[in-house]
């Protein structure tokens, strides 16, 4: 029998912790600020709390699912959830883009970095978040844009790039230099950029992923298989 099957065994019918599994989402924050995705391990964030990692393994299978009830319980536990259909695309992009900085707000900005970063080396774990949590305002959900081509507001074959690439990157860059991102500016980054990119995307080739999407295409070097490390 494993280690794991074990432990399942043994947690059959013990009830939760919830002081502790607080205690635990925090302190997986707080790992992956000083240390980033591979540095985080079920072994350092036991540590951290004086428990055992078979409490660990009681509450998540892997790294992964530790990590995304960590970012579920902290930066995204706001409204992440509420599904996005405001009837315009103009305010479902504007309603991604508050969500999205209410999101970075509740997380540093060395931990939206860093699990920026994670997400770039584990595409997996941003679908993860996305499916875990409901539509952050990180990427474009599918949804909306065949919600706004049925109304007439976006061509045929509208493409997300143009709001994967560009809002997640300019709200974070923002944040870390401290300027203001208030509803005149996502007004303007809305009507004059996001949404004439969206209409523009149409008829063209195949546009690559942006960098928030999840998937990302990495340079020639960056293409080997990354090394199974999920249960660190």
């Amino acid at each position: 029998m494993t280690y794991r099957n074990s432990v399942e065994r043994a947690a059959r019918g013990r009830p939760r912790d919830v002081a502790l599994d607080q205690r635990i989402t925090a302190v997986v924050l707080e790992v992956l600020a000083e240390s980033g995705y591979e540095g985080t391990s079920f072994e350092e964030v036991a540590r951290r709390c004086q428990t055992s990692k078979a409490s660990l393994y009681r509450r998540w299978g892997s790294k992964r699912e530790m990590v995304i009830a960590a970012v579920k319980a902290g930066p995204a536990q706001r409204g992440a959830g509420e599904p996005i259909a405001t009837g315009s695309l103009r305010g479902d992009v504007l309603s991604l883009c508050r969500r999205l900085d209410q999101t970075m707000r509740a997380a540093d900005s060395q931990t939206t970095m860093l699990l920026l970063q994670a997400g770039l080396e584990d595409p997996d774990l941003c679908d993860a978040i996305e499916n875990a949590v409901g539509p952050t305002g990180a990427r474009l959900p599918r949804q909306v844009i065949d919600a706004a081509i049925a109304r007439g507001e976006l061509p045929d074959g509208a493409d997300p790039f143009a709001f994967d690439e560009v809002v997640g990157a300019a709200l974070l860059l923002r944040r870390v230099n401290d300027l203001a991102v208030d509803e005149e500016y996502l007004s303007a980054l809305v009507d004059t950029i996001v949404i004439p990119a969206l209409k523009a995307s149409s008829g063209r080739a195949p546009l690559p992923a942006g960098i928030f999407s999840g998937h990302p295409a990495p340079t020639a070097h960056e293409t080997a298989a990354p090394d199974a490390k999920e249960n660190a």
